[in-house]
């Protein structure tokens, strides 16, 4: 059973404010105010600075709630795998990026989940950098993501390889080129994903390889919407970077057009990551197996 002191944190930090807090919890706020002060106790550490204007944890603070919601998460985890247990049923949840293969990787599950109906899988998109904070609290089971991370507690598995392209509309100048070069992209506008989406920190970090920053281009627009993104470049409001696995169905139909880029090859790898404690092992081959025959199949309709 998880502390009530925890629960209160928690729901302190969910809803912003002590009147909040103990209106959720049923209690009285100084009994929320009891609780921290327990807990500041317990732990001999300032958890939220005082600051009457706004609550805001100290560096401590941020430490415990992060503690506390991994508690919280492997507490429900338990309970949810006891009964489970009871009912031969196994659990699966999984953390997806925009753009790490989005409608691929919900199809496979789902074939998955048909074929093996013990298994329940809920799949989450978010970007890259609350998808590695969800499986460090243990809220996640994997993650399939662009990109890697270097920590011992988590093992990787290669998925697939993928690369970044420039799309431009097919009214564009640039659709008819064989290539451009870095200089002419620097007069173009474009439409690209949000700072922390991975296709974005790896096309800046190739920028950086040649000398270049995002700075020097003229970046209009940022959303975390591929479709949107998408659909903005064909009506030729911009161009963009983009994975290809993510824009080739608009390249066939003629929506847009891929231009290489001189001398920038922009591979990106998509990976499963998972906690080395992980239960279900066994179903990452099957993914795998899976995954790899869906890509063949896709390539080859």
């Amino acid at each position: 059973m998880v502390d009530t002191k925890i629960i209160t944190l928690l729901t302190l930090v969910q809803t912003g404010s002590f009147t909040k807090a103990a209106k959720a919890l049923n209690l009285t706020q100084p009994a929320v105010s009891h609780h921290i002060r327990l807990l500041e106790q317990d732990y001999k550490a300032k958890i939220f600075y005082k600051d009457k204007k706004e609550l805001k944890p100290t560096p401590e603070g941020e430490i415990l709630i992060n503690y506390a919601k991994r508690i919280v998460a492997l507490s429900d985890q338990a309970k949810q795998s006891i009964q489970d247990s009871k009912k031969s049923l196994r659990r699966l949840t999984v953390g997806i990026t925009p753009t790490a293969e989005e409608h691929l990787v919900t199809q496979i599950f789902a074939g998955y989940s048909s074929e093996h109906p013990d298994t329940r899988v809920k799949i989450l998109t978010d970007n890259i950098y609350n998808i590695y904070s969800k499986l460090n609290s243990y809220e996640l089971d994997l993650g399939i993501v662009e990109g890697t991370i270097k920590n011992d507690d988590y093992t990787i598995l290669l998925l697939d390889t993928d690369y970044l392209c420039l799309a431009v509309s097919p009214k564009h100048p640039f659709a008819k080129r064989e290539s451009v070069r870095m200089d002419e992209l620097k007069k173009e506008k474009f439409i690209l994903r949000s700072p922390s989406a991975g296709t974005r920190q790896l096309f800046e970090t190739h920028l950086l390889r040649h000398g270049e920053s995002i700075q020097d281009f003229n970046v209009i627009i940022e959303l975390d919407s591929v479709a949107t993104i998408k659909e903005l470049v064909s009506l030729n409001l911009g161009i963009t970077v983009i994975a290809h696995s993510a824009i080739k169905e608009e390249e066939e139909s003629g929506k847009v057009c891929i231009v290489p880029i001189e001398n920038l090859n922009m591979i990106r790898e998509i990976n499963m990551i998972y906690h080395n404690d992980f239960l279900h092992k066994d179903i990452l081959d099957d993914i795998r197996h899976y995954y790899n025959t869906w890509v063949v199949q896709k390539s080859n309709s």
